[in-house]
């Protein structure tokens, strides 16, 4: 039942930063515009990682871990206790709460932290903390005085919020097989120990890379990979080269069968029916698809083939726009293929729209760009983003800024800590982590909650701030959507705080966030030169806007392959052939480009382990942030009226409230699988018309 938590008016100081010669906005942009400037001051004492004290040195993790341990043992005897005082669901939570903040922190601190007795640390103690839920799950005291608290009633009155937390506290248990007679548990427990080596194992060679001899590649293309002696190795797809033969070589070798690829990923499969169909559901995509919006897997499949349906024809109008490109650029090198799509995507962007980096770039510096976030934070819900000086010892490193989020009436809900610029052996990827939960505390109180935002961005130069891409502003207001929604998910339990909800709604308030970072209104407000200030035209606004939604309806068409793949695999068993095969099958149904043979895109797809017959999310999560955008933000993106509804009654809920109730409620509506489905057909005409206004000026 605790098995998710291993998966995370006072004065205001502003943080000292040193001066540079750049453009600014305000205090927060300044900021940002340059690099943090550690303070030091001999006087200042160390307070540890986060303010942890223990946190001084990496030897804390050990006073941690066992604290951890013995609060944890002090909270189940009070849950098996006949005097107990509390609400059943009161004292899980603080379980799951004391587990979770010694656990997401040190995860963090075990894939971040530059200094490897740090990473070890905070390994043994995730460790730690993994033994003691094994232990937990496997309680079956703990599980029976639960299920009779929740479902035969507390002898403290509970609400309905008690009784759908203590479900989800349940149905994390029952996922463990713990009601089950002792054989039977021992096999869960067995499953989920292969399942979970299998994938390590499987991710690990997602992205091995493919050694092959220089004499096996024609002479004209070797010099466009990697060697190594007479050998050549190709560690990805290429997708930007602009020769052809060089795609298409590297799509056929990286993405070429490997046998113990197939061997892990079929065995997964497998353990994964097997756990499945112990557990009492009739496939594992049953069992990942409970409680979620789109809740069963008939309804997914409706989903996923009424957009097959809708989405061919539009595809494949994308698909002909590409091949024209391309027989104008490479005549004789055959019709667009798999390896082609993502080049001339981006082919068409610069040639249609004159989208490029270089041209944009100097109008979304980093404090810029925060201030856009600010400007819209203070619109929609009366918040602001205060750079806050960083303690001594309270960062990873000495370039991670830290913001206060702070309500205009409530004062301060949280902290952000800003890790955003690219470094040797920082995780190349963009993401937030939880560190600590927000909750209701005893005395009326609350617990701020407490998140890193990750990304890789150019740091400053001396002559100019960070200055992003197109693509990195849509990543960042992405990875701050998920970050507000743990600071304004105003929960009564820590275990459904925040991003601590569905699969297939966590994407919700990131994806809307991207909305507002391509509408035009919000841009003007921040898109500004760094060295002049002056603002984009509405000419490059409206390029850049437009540029943003080409291909739709193609890049939808592949996102359904794969979901509906992943359904194919997590399905009923057997699946009917290989992976590969299935793939195959799978391919000709969904998307519109032919399987190219001899390849297996599926091994190197590690998405299969993480998201195991919840790939769908993204698509059904797409399709409820445009449905919200259309009904409150597309009249005025900047509405507090709106912005305070959706604070109040979308985001503050967390995962405290059945997502597909809670998405109904908010939408009014029939939340049912064709009425996504029917959204987002809705969303590509509207962009398409978007595109189709920007060419033809």
């Amino acid at each position: 039942m605790f098995r998710n938590i291993l998966r995370r008016r006072p004065v205001w100081p502003v943080r000292k930063v040193s001066k540079a010669r750049v453009s600014i906005w305000s205090p927060l942009a300044e900021a940002f515009n340059t690099r943090p400037v550690p303070k030091f001051n001999l006087r200042s004492k160390d307070v540890g990682l986060f303010g942890v004290p223990e946190l001084t040195t990496h030897e804390g993790f050990y006073d941690l871990k066992q604290n951890c341990v013995a609060k944890t043992n002090s909270l189940i005897e009070e849950a098996l206790s006949g005097t107990r005082k509390r609400k059943m669901v009161e004292v899980f939570d603080e379980i799951s709460d004391c587990l979770c903040q010694v656990a997401d922190l040190a995860e963090f601190i075990r894939l971040s932290h530059p200094q490897s007795e740090y990473n070890y640390a905070a390994q043994v103690a995730c460790g730690t903390v993994s033994g003691i839920v094994e232990t937990l799950n496997t309680n079956i005291e703990l599980y029976e005085v639960l299920r009779n608290a929740t479902r035969k009633g507390d002898f403290v009155e509970t609400s309905e919020v008690d009784k759908h937390v203590g479900e989800l506290f349940l149905f994390d248990f029952e996922q463990c097989g713990i009601h089950f007679c002792e054989d039977k548990r021992n096999q869960v427990v067995a499953l989920n120990d292969e399942i979970l080596q299998l994938g390590q194992r499987f991710v690990a060679g997602t992205s091995t890379p493919r050694f092959i001899r220089k004499d096996m590649l024609p002479p004209n293309i070797r010099h466009l990979f990697m060697s190594d002696g007479e050998k050549i190795f190709i560690n990805g797809l290429y997708t930007d080269s602009n020769n052809p033969m060089a795609r298409e070589v590297a799509y056929k070798l990286f993405l070429h069968p490997d046998p113990n690829q197939e061997y892990l990923l079929s065995h997964l499969l497998d353990a994964r029916d097997k756990l499945g169909q112990i557990c009492g559901f009739t496939s594992y995509s049953d069992r990942a698809l409970r409680g979620s919006t789109i809740d069963t897997p008939e309804n997914l499949s409706l989903f996923l083939n009424s957009l097959k349906s809708d989405l061919w024809e539009k595809a494949q109008s994308d698909f002909r726009c590409m091949d024209q490109i391309k027989q104008n650029e490479s005549l004789g090198h055959g019709p667009l293929a798999s390896w082609d799509v993502p080049y001339y995507t981006q082919t068409a962007k610069k040639e249609w729209f004159k989208v490029s980096s270089k041209e944009y770039s100097p109008y979304f510096s980093l404090g810029a760009c925060m201030d856009g976030l600010n400007m819209l934070f203070q619109s929609l819900y009366g918040i602001q983003l205060i750079n806050t000086e960083v303690s001594p010892g309270e960062c990873w490193f000495t370039d991670v800024y830290k913001l206060s989020v702070v309500d205009e009436t409530e004062g301060l809900l949280g902290y952000i800590y800003c890790d955003l610029y690219e470094r040797t052996g920082k995780p190349n990827q963009d993401c937030h982590f939880t560190i600590r939960g927000g909750k209701q505390l005893p005395d009326g109180s609350y617990q701020s909650p407490i998140v890193v935002l990750m990304l890789n961005l150019p740091p400053p130069r001396w002559s100019s701030p960070s200055l992003l891409s197109p693509n990195m502003v849509d990543n960042l207001f992405h990875e701050m959507g998920h970050a507000m929604h743990s600071m304004l998910g105003r929960t009564q339990y820590q275990h459904v705080t925040g991003t601590r909800c569905s699969t297939d709604f966590a994407e919700v308030p990131s994806i809307l966030m991207e909305y507002f970072a391509s509408d035009t209104r919000v841009l003007k407000h921040f898109a500004r030169h760094f060295q002049t200030k002056q603002p984009m035209t509405d000419a490059m606004l409206n390029r850049l806007c437009a540029s943003k939604h080409l291909f739709t309806a193609s890049e939808t068409q592949l996102q359904v392959f794969y979901a509906a793949l992943d359904q194919a695999y997590h399905g009923k068993h057997p699946i009917g052939g290989s992976t590969t095969e299935v793939l195959a099958e799978i391919q000709k149904e969904y998307y519109g480009l032919p399987y190219v043979p001899s390849t297996a895109w599926q091994l190197r797809f590690s998405h299969l382990i993480g998201y195991g017959a919840k790939y769908y999310s993204y698509l059904v999560s797409r399709a409820v942030a445009y449905l919200i955008w259309k009904t409150y933000f597309e009249k005025d993106p900047l509405s507090r009226t709106s912005g305070e509804k959706y604070r109040r009654e979308c985001l503050a809920f967390g995962g405290g409230k059945n997502p597909k109730q809670l998405v109904g409620d908010f939408l009014n509506m029939e939340p049912t699988a064709s009425a996504f489905a029917k959204a987002l057909i809705n969303e590509i005409d509207h962009h398409q018309s978007q595109v189709d206004a920007v060419i033809k000026n």
